[in-house]
């Protein structure tokens, strides 16, 4: 049996801080209050509420630009996962409401041409002739990609949101908030997040221009960028959470895309109930594995579609791919435990590298991550890119910045990265195979020097123990309703002892369970996703959410397990 995590509570805010944030329900106001709220403004979730778009730096420049283009032709670059689809489709939906005369897109193919705004993927864009090249969540570490476009007189403006190099490259225009010196309020946008900032500046100025209603049509695309948003697991600060709220209302009035709608039915999910997890667990899943296995632009058609039977089509064809997205990722998942199962937790060093030759460089960050899961440190999963060179995918433990790490790594030794990029969470980078060894030894000591503190212990965090009384289905719907939840904003998870009155297996690996509080209280459902083991009895000590569970039309509460241990008389 897989040795238990350990639980921790976090800190209990003071009363003061709690009662800052108004006369609201004395639980819920703790629970914002832990994750940092200081002010009832914070749970104002109005576009009003929005950081002013004039903040961002270089936004009248880039807007008057792409105006400058609307009777020409602009191609959009995207990029090949959900936050590329997404920001792909706002543009296009946007333009186009405008009454842009031509406006196309060209996401690259990663096994072709790899991430970015390449030399290589210019040229082939600039067969289609555009007046202007705009990038959408890449680009600012693309300075030998601008500097071909500029060669070829095509002027580029990248939007972007990943950290910058020590060299920004040659656009006209940049609109990105982590550019150093930024003094933007959400410098943790998306980069959908930064493309509609570009459309409502846009939109704004058409209006004054004349364009009747052009300011409103960026918030009909609200849907597109609380998608993408999530999907990117960027952190859900005030401005991020009134992105995904304002999205997720429209998707529940019935205002989305087909394209998500369809993606959602596809997966048993009702739109008009939809929560920012089914973006990020459902949705999200099914378009980055299109970009995963394939190419992402049937992500993007199914997002660009205004036909429901056509975005139904672009769904089932989105769900197959995921289906062998799934298969794959099991092989490489086990390929990946066995190796670092058979190191032993003791010779983990404290940034674990796992590679095969057999592996596919499109799943290798859904690697990164399990092992991540696994060993509670930073992970770089790497597959080959070709005969010389391997792909890899990180993913970083809190306090741990991994593109920082990367750059430590590139400073000690120039040459051995050849090229990377990324967030404090996860990172992309390329190294020769022959260099591989090198990079596991300096990546380590890079660690050591880097963060020496660095907590490898994968403790859960709870918001401590949830009183008998709200075990109920009202309390459920409510703190369902109290989001949205996500990256820095976490979900509501609870611990505490119960006793387990029955359990079963259900599907392939589920535990399935009817538990009782330890203190006393009514029998309550709880389901263990992917924990099926031997059987528990006694006392057990659980790491669990409350979640609505559906089933043929009626509601229950229900636990969703994240852990669960044994106190007294064991598992059997």
């Amino acid at each position: 049996m897989k040795q238990a995590r350990p639980v921790i509570s976090r800190p209990i805010p003071n009363q003061s801080d709690i009662e800052r944030l108004g006369d609201i329900d004395p639980l819920h106001a703790r629970l914002y209050a832990m994750r940092g709220l200081t002010a009832a403004e914070e749970l104002d979730y109005s576009l009003a509420r929005l950081a002013p778009v004039s903040a961002l730096e270089n936004i009248d420049k880039a807007a008057e630009l792409v105006i400058a283009n609307r009777d020409k032709r602009i191609l959009i670059v995207g990029d090949y996962d959900v936050d590329g689809a997404t920001s792909t489709a706002l543009l296009i939906r946007c333009l186009t409401s405008f009454g842009f005369a031509d406006v196309q897109y060209l996401v690259p193919n990663r096994f072709d041409y790899g991430y970015g705004l390449s030399k290589e993927i210019v040229r082939v864009a600039a067969e289609r002739k555009p007046a202007l090249l705009i990038t959408v969540d890449n680009g600012i570490s693309s300075v030998d990609g601008v500097a071909e476009a500029n060669s070829l007189g095509i002027p580029v403006l990248i939007t972007d949101h990943h950290l910058p190099g020590d060299e920004l490259p040659a656009a006209a225009v940049i609109l990105n908030p982590n550019l150093k010196g930024s003094t933007f309020p959400s410098r943790n946008l998306a980069g959908v997040g930064v493309a509609f900032y570009l459309m409502a500046r846009v939109g704004r100025l058409l209006e004054e221009q004349g364009t009747a209603g052009a300011a409103k049509i960026p918030a009909r695309y609200l849907d597109l960028v609380a998608l993408g948003t999530v999907a990117d697991v960027v952190p859900l600060d005030h401005n991020n959470r009134i992105l995904v709220q304002q999205g997720l209302l429209r998707m529940r009035g019935g205002h989305a895309v087909p394209g998500i709608e369809a993606l959602l039915q596809q997966s048993g999910r009702q739109i008009r109930r939809c929560v920012s997890s089914d973006l990020g667990f459902v949705v999200g899943p099914r378009i980055n594995a299109a970009g995963r296995l394939e190419d992402i632009s049937v992500g993007i058609e199914c997002l660009l579609t205004d036909n429901a039977e056509t975005a139904n089509d672009y769904a089932r064809i989105l769900d197959q791919i995921n289906s062998e997205r799934r298969d794959i990722e099991s092989t490489m998942r086990d390929e990946a435990f066995a190796y670092v199962d058979a190191l032993g937790s003791r010779r983990w060093p404290s940034c674990v590298c796992v590679y095969d030759a057999s592996w596919h460089q499109g799943i290798v960050g859904l690697i990164a991550a399990r092992v991540r899961e696994r060993c509670h440190r930073p992970v770089i999963a790497f597959a080959r890119e070709d005969d010389v060179m391997l792909k890899g995918s990180a993913r970083s433990i809190p306090g741990v910045h991994i593109r920082d790490l990367l750059e430590a790594v590139s400073t000690v030794e120039p040459g051995l990265i050849d090229k990377f990029g990324g967030h404090a969470m996860a990172a992309g980078l390329s190294i020769s195979e022959s260099g591989l060894e090198d990079f596991k030894r300096i990546a380590a000591r890079q660690m050591g020097r880097l963060y020496p503190d660095a907590d490898f212990s994968g403790a859960i965090v709870t918001d401590g123990q949830l009183p008998g009384s709200a075990f109920n289905l009202g309390f459920a719907r409510s703190l369902r309703d109290a989001g949205p939840w996500g990256s820095g904003f976490p979900e509501p998870l609870w611990s505490g002892d119960f006793s387990v009155v029955e359990q079963r297996v259900v599907g392939e690996n589920h535990l399935k369970l009817r538990v009782r509080p330890a203190a006393g209280g009514n029998v309550i459902d709880a389901i263990a996703f992917n924990q099926a083991g031997p059987a528990y009895r006694g006392i057990v000590q659980l790491a669990y959410k409350i979640d609505v569970n559906e089933y043929r039309g009626i509601e229950n509460p229900q636990l969703v397990v994240e852990q669960i241990a044994a106190l007294h008389s064991g598992a059997a």
